[in-house]
């Protein structure tokens, strides 16, 4: 977690454009809230950077809302926390098409995390994100552009450059 805020401290002094949120933090609440998540999210309140965390429980089968859809687009920089269960959540995947949106059209910056999961898993949708898209390819066999833009998503998201915390096994 420390090289995240020592990067992301860095980045505050290149001047853009104002936002209402420094960072906004995408994750997998089941996966990641109650320690990864909760533990970056206070050490950004600590260094003064305003942070949007989304704090509520969300209903299966709920549209992303509106106004953390505004939040996306007024954060100047996103965190992706990518876990296990990540690509289980369509309400993560929505999210992360607006994130990947935003970064293509208002330049947007935009940083992985990988969780404990491994990069190439994201990318290549293997694994836990392999059984996730293959359930979503289930129930949404009429909307099968929709489970491609999310795909799409992964893969760009899984292509930058970021930071891999795995399991200390030593």
């Amino acid at each position: 977690m420390a090289f995240v805020m020592s990067f992301l401290s860095s980045s505050f002094s290149v001047p853009t454009k104002r936002c209402r949120y420094d960072v906004f933090l995408s994750f997998r609440g089941e996966d990641t809230r109650n320690n990864f998540v909760d533990h970056l999210y206070s050490a950004l309140i600590q260094k003064g950077i305003h942070a949007f965390r989304d704090d509520k429980a969300l209903d299966k089968g709920k549209r992303i809302s509106p106004e953390l859809l505004k939040a996306i687009e007024e954060s100047r920089f996103v965190v992706v926390v990518f876990s296990k269960n990540y690509a289980h959540s369509t309400w993560c995947l929505d999210e992360l098409v607006k994130i990947m949106e935003c970064q293509n059209q208002v330049g947007q910056k935009v940083f992985p995390v990988f969780y404990h999961v491994d990069p190439s898993h994201v990318r290549g949708q293997k694994g836990d994100f392999d059984i996730a898209f293959q359930g979503h390819e289930k129930m949404f066999r009429g909307e099968l552009n929709k489970v491609n833009n999310w795909r799409k998503a992964l893969v760009a998201a899984s292509d930058l450059s970021g930071w891999h915390v795995s399991v200390d096994n030593g």
